[in-house]
């Protein structure tokens, strides 16, 4: 079941019947204006407490922000229910990990120990080399690229084709703007842009 009736609700659909692994029994939105709406074949069976009528059923959040995950996820409360969704071109070693809830979109590298944690997003053709580590809730656009031992901290998002410098830290629900080149740290809840990057606000 996919909640949030949102494009990256889209895109995931397109990954699990890509993969193969599940059956979409449907997508859950508290906008009313959406029930009973088709999204890509599948019906939009009504707001989130819908989710608890399907006991049996693994989820997948796919809103597109990681605050509004985190939002979502401690709404439902649950822990164990969460599914993984990782689209079969994404190119990944065994020595990789991946946290419950995590969307990885087409054409993905994870070269080498890599972290990844609960409900993180990482959008199409994102690069990550060795050891990076990205926590919760974190989303990651297209294009991204990381260098080696990389810290993403929990809510942050990277914009589209920005890239990191190996052992820099993204501060917890930092902002990355588009193109952005971080040769530094980044501190919490901060916004970086250009090349190089610099502090916004």
């Amino acid at each position: 079941m996919l909640v949030a009736a949102s494009g990256l609700a889209r895109e995931t659909l397109a990954a699990v019947r890509a993969a193969g692994r599940y059956d979409v029994i449907g997508i859950v939105d508290d906008d009313p204006a959406r029930w009973g709406e088709l999204i890509g074949g599948i019906k939009v069976l009504g707001g989130l407490d819908v989710v608890h009528d399907h006991p049996d059923a693994q989820v997948v959040i796919c809103a597109g922000k990681g605050p509004a995950r985190r939002a979502i996820s401690v709404r439902l409360g649950m822990d164990v229910r969460y599914a993984t969704v990782v689209h079969p071109s994404v190119s990944m070693t065994d020595s990789c990990t991946i946290g419950a809830g995590s969307i990885l979109l087409a054409g993905c590298v994870l070269t080498a120990d890599i972290a990844i944690g609960r409900h993180v997003v990482l959008m199409p053709h994102v690069t990550l080399t060795h050891d990076d580590d990205i926590s919760d809730y974190a989303t990651l656009c297209a294009g991204v690229t990381l260098g080696g031992s990389v810290h993403v901290g929990e809510r942050a998002y990277l914009g589209m084709s920005s890239c990191v410098r190996e052992r820099c830290s993204i501060g917890a629900g930092a902002t990355i703007g588009m193109g952005a080149v971080v040769l530094s740290d980044v501190p919490d809840d901060e916004t970086w842009a250009g090349v190089p990057a610099r502090r916004l606000s």
